[in-house]
């Protein structure tokens, strides 16, 4: 499959840093050219040059925030206005969020059903035509270890990434015999700067985690094998398992131990 990649373009949403980085240093190492997408423009500049000197890697660079509505659609005109045809579309950007309800910022979880399902979804269904129409493509979603089941004090990360994964599973059964492959990439912690926007730092230097090399290299060989959901890490897949084995109401009794905040201690009367 990656001989047919080699001089293809990938579309790569949350490029400037992290897993969307690691995706673009990957692919780039496999001869695709690339379409950055992000909000910082600084970073998606220095890894396109790092690319293009390292590899040859052609890059175009499109600043956008995808939680605006209007930015996927703005995206694909000007991949049209270029003439450049997605082979590979890789929905990377995303955020999470960690807190209690009553502190919630509400228009901060709208903002992330936004970029993490609206604009996943649009960016999706928008580019599937082409692939179908033409008889190969490729998508890959990042989900999460969270898709398996609800997580306390993070429930609607949890559940935007359940979307991602029902999605992916869903198209990959529906297009696997149209040339188009479909599929999700279920990380668990991976040593990101993720959990310290989500509100919960320095939380990964605390637990066991993977790298960013190490989630990307096994995403993208479950996608050159059609498959249809990958979770890196032995301990994380035997975690998928549990979660199906024990009841509902125990996986997410058991989930607020992980993100419960810890209550502060009582002042000593004077």
């Amino acid at each position: 499959m990656w001989k047919q990649l080699a001089n293809q373009w990938a579309l790569i949403t949350g490029a400037s840093a992290g897993l969307g980085a690691e995706f673009a240093r990957q692919l780039a190492s496999r001869g695709m050219h690339l379409v950055l997408t992000a909000r910082r423009r600084e970073l998606m500049e220095e890894l396109a040059l790092e690319l293009h000197t390292k590899h040859g890697t052609r890059c175009e660079i499109i600043v956008a925030d995808l939680s605006d509505p209007s930015q996927p659609q703005r995206i694909l005109n000007e991949l049209d206005a270029k003439g450049i045809t997605i082979e590979l579309l890789v929905n990377n950007a995303g955020f999470g969020v960690v807190g209690e309800v009553q502190q919630a910022d509400i228009d901060r979880l709208l903002e992330m059903i936004r970029l993490n399902i609206a604009a996943m979804t649009e960016l999706t269904y928008r580019l599937l035509p082409g692939m179908i129409a033409r008889g190969h493509g490729s998508i890959l979603n990042v989900s999460s270890l969270s898709a398996f089941q609800p997580v306390a004090y993070m429930g609607v990360y949890a559940a935007s990434k359940a979307f991602v994964l029902h999605l992916s599973e869903a198209l990959h059964c529906e297009l696997k015999d149209r040339g188009v492959t479909v599929t999700a990439v279920c990380p668990g912690v991976t040593r990101t700067s993720f959990f310290d926007i989500a509100g919960a730092p320095g939380w990964v230097q605390k637990h066991s985690s993977l790298s960013v090399e190490t989630v990307v290299k096994k995403g993208l060989k479950a996608l050159v094998r059609h498959r249809q959901c990958v979770i890196p890490g032995w301990r994380n897949f035997l975690l998928t398992l549990l979660v199906r084995i024990a009841s509902r109401r125990r996986v997410v009794i058991e989930s607020t131990r992980f993100f419960r905040p810890r209550s502060k201690p009582k002042a000593k009367p004077s």
